[in-house]
């Protein structure tokens, strides 16, 4: 059962969509970000589902706020792994500096669409059958494999051309060669041959990214069903973590790179609340087996966050000193 009226259902997304709004109003003129910038951002949308936690904590109880903030920082971690997929299309594509975060808030409006989908599709399913549980958490045992085996393997350079969602793009509608500041389509002297109507290549890395959307919202929201099965702390937890990402891909512009363990953290915590949700699934049928409570979810999820971080930066401490070596 969820703890929202429809009033803070209304009131929570009208946040969101005001928030979404005010990002699109900073990015309307394309400019570098600085620093600065992107820490005072990164501040705000921290702070933000904090105090969203400390309301819940207050209003709804102790489990409700630890339920939320396991949920916000589940979804978080998956977020940050997020951006080395967008760090290499926005490479991939030459996106020029100054349009990067025009790029980067498409894609999270892309994310919150698609993941708001998925809760629907995902309360639906719980709802019908308790199987669902033991559904999800194959998919997350699945996944956590699969991560598991990338981190071990590296990430992969894109190529654009490659890319199934490029393609069949470039089937249909003729591409620009350069980009157009932030638009996305040209026409006349611009656009395609004839003056037809094209795309810019703005357009086709937004559409690349809505792609890999997809995929990150397959494995989001079953994670954070391991933790709360409220869709409005689903919701919830998942527009917190997308709001902030413009901002903190540029404060973290520099330290994704080195963050070379998350992805064994990532699979870690993926396979842990996969193991969560069968183990819930299987209380249901046979009472006498244990569940793991959420306050044990939080410790283990940032213990393993925590250790990921150190062991990346100990072991990426020479790489980093050599890079800022001045010649002698």
């Amino acid at each position: 059962m969820s703890i929202a009226s429809p009033t803070l259902w209304l009131v929570t997304i009208g946040l969101v969509l005001a928030l979404v709004g005010l990002d699109f109003l900073l990015t309307r003129r394309p400019h570098e970000v600085s620093l600065r910038e992107a820490t005072g951002w990164s501040v705000f949308y921290l702070a933000l589902p904090l105090i969203f936690a400390g309301w819940l904590w207050s209003q709804h109880g102790a489990g409700t706020g630890t339920e939320f903030l396991t949920g916000y920082l589940v979804e978080k971690s998956l977020s940050v792994d997020n951006l080395f997929v967008f760090m290499l299309l926005l490479r991939a594509f030459t996106v020029p500096s100054a349009l990067q975060q025009r790029v980067l808030l498409f894609g999270i409006v892309g994310a919150l669409v698609l993941r708001g989908v998925f809760i629907a599709l995902g309360a639906a399913a719980l709802a019908s059958f308790s199987a669902a549980f033991l559904v999800f958490g194959a998919i997350l045992l699945i996944t956590a494999v699969k991560v598991f085996r990338d981190a071990r393997h590296g990430e992969a350079e894109v190529d654009p051309g490659q890319l199934r969602s490029v393609r069949l793009l470039r089937r249909f509608v003729p591409v620009t060669d350069s980009f157009h500041g932030p638009r996305l389509t040209v026409a006349g002297d611009l656009g395609g041959p004839g003056g037809r109507r094209a795309l810019t290549p703005l357009a086709v890395v937004v559409v690349a990214i809505f792609a890999a959307d997809v995929v990150f919202a397959v494995d989001s929201v079953p994670a954070v069903y391991g933790i709360t099965s409220d869709p409005f702390l689903v919701f919830a937890t998942n527009a917190f973590a997308l709001l902030g990402l413009r901002a903190l891909y540029f404060l973290l512009a520099g330290m994704l790179e080195r963050l070379v363990h998350l992805g064994y953290g990532l699979a870690a915590i993926l396979g842990f609340i996969g193991v969560k949700l069968v183990l819930h699934w299987a209380h249901g049928i046979w009472p006498g087996l244990p569940e793991i409570p959420t306050i044990l979810s939080l410790i283990v999820i940032v213990g393993v966050l925590s250790v990921v971080t150190v062991t990346s930066l100990v072991a990426t401490r020479g790489r980093e000193a050599a890079r800022t070596a001045t010649p002698a």
